[in-house]
This record gives structure tokens, C-alpha cells and sequence, in this order.
């Protein structure tokens, strides 16, 4: 037999193994789906029946049920152009960067399952939270039609260590949308709209632009400083807690018509006090440092897009193993720390080499496993953490009752072939 029909051979076992091992898989995490469906569809008819027993006793008090104040207009005289206006001059209001989504590059986590096996939870990949800014960001502010049907998804949060791309994603949701980009971030509303009839006015100005001219993003950077535990005597002046009574309300006041996406971003979500933060961002996508296969396509992308040429020099998998730790941003910074028009200049008598860039990536600090794992430890404390952790811990028992049941069916058979050989 030659070599390449023993391989043929080969792969068809491998393949056969492979598909039975991936369709375990696929229904295990078909019913844990399911289970975490039924328990939504659960808590919204209990929340439901309690709604219909509150609006019994709403009606005996009677004057209460029927004051439903609408929303004071507190600029029915100004056009929105002129509002508009203000809010450029004011820097509240700002041209996104033409990012697409694209341009977010990454790979999917190939290790996921087998880490799963082994029971331990891995870190989402670059490509997770690509699939998850379209989802939740792109789609519904798209489309007015799958905002309207598709759970209303009000606020985002983008947690992770600095450079791995939160803003980028920002102006990415609106480059793909075409939403307008307010900033709201607490260092760039500090000493803006004075008082609390002036942070009323911001907002209702901010508000009632982005919603008649939606699809609108209202970015809130360092939104941990909103939320802070304690704020420190440096930020002091800066009243970085401003919007912390008036964001809840105004989040409740979107509709399912309002094409509006609130996205804070954060590098610290640690220093925020946990339950008034999680219940303004009900959705949170954690995004990790990139991995081997990330490194890997990262270091190729990032070098040809700076006008490098990628050659057998060039050990582009040496550089996504040193590389471990590092984020995109230390990446990016590298590449072009080396790649100046001297450099490039020389490329065609002095082809690139893995060297060059170690030295400037050396220069600066990565992100530590320790520092990773605040990240985890602060995610599992959030109501999105608990709910994972629990629909793994009811995967893990229907798993194991599972197994008893064919552990029990194998003794039986065990038992009655003795018999017979007797």
C-alpha cells in the first residue's frame, strides 16, 4: 500500500471519530440552550402575573394610574440643527473613525472545546467578540425592523486591558451603521453644562438629537468612573460620578422604536460598585489579550498594512509565541516603531526579521495572568457570570446523570452473558 492510500485511510478514521465527538457536543449545547430558554420564557411569565396583580392595586389608589407624565421638552423652540450644532462646538458630539468591523482581526478559539473537556472555561476569542458587536451593536441599530423584534438590547459594555481594542470597536459600530458618535465620557463632560439644570439640558439635548437622528451611539469611556466605589482626590474636581442618578432614567425611557445603543468601555471594571454598574450594562462582552492563532494572523495583517512585505526571513510564528501576553495595541506599536519610511526604504536589499520587532515589543508591559484573572474573578460576580456559571453546573449533572444511566445498563448486560456462560 503506498503512503497516500494508508493516509486516506487514516483520515476517514479520524473524520468518522472527529464527527461523532463534535455531534456529542453540538447536543449538549443544543440543551443547554434550551434550558436557558425555558428559564427566560419561565421569569417572564412570573414577571407577567406579577405585573397583572400590581396593576390591580393600581387601580383601587386610582389618580396614580393615571398620571403618566410625559417627557418636558426643554427646547421646543430650538431646531435640531442648531442643536446639533451646539454639541459639535461643545465636543459632545464627534466624527467617528472610518473603522470597519473587518478591520478587527482575529481567529476563533480552536482549543475551546478541548478546554472544556478538561473542565476548565476558556477566554472568548478575537472572533466571539466580533460575532457579539455585530449581534448586539450592528444588527439592531442596521435595522429598524430587527431592533424592534429582537430583545432591546439598551446598553453594551466592553471590558479588557488597554489595547485590545474597545474604542476601535466603538467607531467600528458606527462606521458599519453609520450612527452618529456622541462622548459622554466623564473626562469630556467635566466643567461642561454646569449644575443640575445644566447636566439635565446636556442630556436632553444629547437624547433628543441622537433619537431623531438615529441610529446614534452615546460612547461613555472609563465608564467604571461613573460607578466608582471611591473616587480619588485627583478626579475630584472632574465629578467623575455626574451621570450616575440620570443614566438608569434615561435608559428607561428608550423605546423599542429608538434606535439609540449606549457603550461604555472600560479598562478597570473593578473599581465601579458592582450592582448600579450591572444594572445600567445588562450586556458585557469581556474581551481577553489575543491568542496564539490571533498573534499569529495579527503579526501578518498589521506588517503588510504598514507597508511591510512578509517574507521566509521572517518568523511570523516566532513573533506570535514571544508575543504571548501582549495585546493588539502593543502590537500595532511595534510594527510601526519599526517599519519607519527609512526602514521600509531598505526592505528590498534587507528583507524584515522577528529581531527587529522584539526589541521595541520588550519596551513595553503586558498583561500579566494575574491581571487577566481580576478580569474573570470581577466577571463571575456579575449577574451575566452567575447566569454562565450556572447553566454549566446543569450541563455538567444532566451529563453525569448520563453517564450513571449507561453505567447501570452495562452491569446488567454484564451479569445475564456470565450467566449464559455457566
Amino acid at each position: 500500500m503506498t503512503p497516500g492510500v494508508i493516509k486516506e485511510e487514516k483520515r476517514k478514521e479520524v473524520e468518522e471519530e472527529i464527527r461523532v465527538q463534535v455531534d456529542e457536543l453540538m447536543r449538549q449545547e443544543l440543551k443547554n440552550l434550551k434550558l436557558a430558554v425555558d428559564k427566560e420564557k419561565e421569569k417572564k411569565q412570573k414577571k407577567g402575573k406579577k405585573g397583572k396583580k400590581g396593576g390591580k392595586k393600581k387601580k383601587k389608589k386610582g389618580k396614580k394610574s393615571g398620571k403618566k407624565k410625559k417627557e418636558k421638552d426643554l427646547t421646543p423652540d430650538r431646531t435640531i440643527d442648531s442643536l446639533y450644532k451646539e454639541l459639535v462646538e461643545e465636543g459632545l458630539l464627534i466624527k467617528p473613525k472610518t473603522v470597519k468591523l473587518s478591520d478587527y482581526v482575529g481567529e476563533y478559539s480552536y482549543l475551546g472545546t478541548t478546554l472544556r473537556q478538561v473542565d476548565i472555561e476558556p477566554m472568548p476569542s478575537l472572533t466571539d467578540v466580533r460575532q457579539l458587536i455585530a449581534l448586539y451593536g450592528i444588527l439592531p441599530l442596521g435595522s429598524q425592523a430587527v431592533h424592534e423584534k429582537a430583545p432591546l438590547v439598551k446598553a453594551l459594555l466592553l471590558a479588557g486591558p488597554t489595547g485590545v481594542g474597545k474604542k476601535m470597536l466603538v467607531h467600528a459600530l458606527c462606521t458599519e451603521t453609520g450612527a452618529n458618535l456622541f462622548n459622554l465620557s466623564a473626562s469630556n463632560i467635566a466643567g461642561k453644562y454646569p449644575g443640575k439644570s445644566g447636566l439635565q439640558m446636556m442630556l436632553h439635548m444629547v437624547f433628543k438629537v441622537a433619537k431623531q437622528l438615529q441610529p446614534s451611539v452615546i460612547w461613555i469611556g472609563d465608564s467604571e468612573k461613573t460607578f466608582y466605589k471611591r473616587v480619588p482626590k485627583s478626579e475630584k474636581e472632574m465629578e467623575p460620578k455626574r451621570l450616575k442618578k440620570n443614566l438608569p432614567k434615561i435608559l428607561k425611557s428608550l423605546k423599542a422604536e429608538d434606535r439609540v445603543l449606549v457603550v461604555g468601555t472600560t479598562k478597570r471594571p473593578f473599581d465601579a460598585d458592582l450592582r448600579p454598574f450591572c444594572k445600567v450594562y445588562k450586556k458585557i462582552i469581556l474581551i481577553p489579550r489575543p491568542d496564539y492563532a490571533s498573534r499569529f494572523v495579527l503579526w501578518k495583517h498589521i506588517v503588510l498594512q504598514n507597508g511591510g512585505a512578509v517574507t521566509k526571513s521572517l518568523n511570523i510564528s516566532c513573533l506570535a509565541k514571544v508575543s504571548d501576553g501582549f495585546t493588539q495595541g502593543h502590537i500595532v506599536c511595534a510594527v510601526q516603531t519599526v517599519l519607519s519610511e527609512r526602514r521600509l526604504r531598505q526592505m528590498t536589499n534587507k528583507p524584515l526579521t522577528a529581531a527587529e520587532f522584539l526589541t521595541s515589543l520588550a519596551r513595553q508591559d503586558p498583561v500579566y495572568k494575574e491581571e487577566e484573572e481580576t478580569y474573570k474573578v470581577w466577571y463571575a460576580k456579575t449577574p451575566l457570570g452567575k447566569a454562565r456559571a450556572r447553566a454549566l453546573m446543569e450541563g455538567e449533572e444532566l451529563g453525569k446523570g448520563k453517564g450513571k444511566g449507561k453505567d447501570k445498563g452495562k452491569k446488567k448486560g454484564g451479569k445475564k452473558g456470565k450467566k449464559k456462560k455457566k
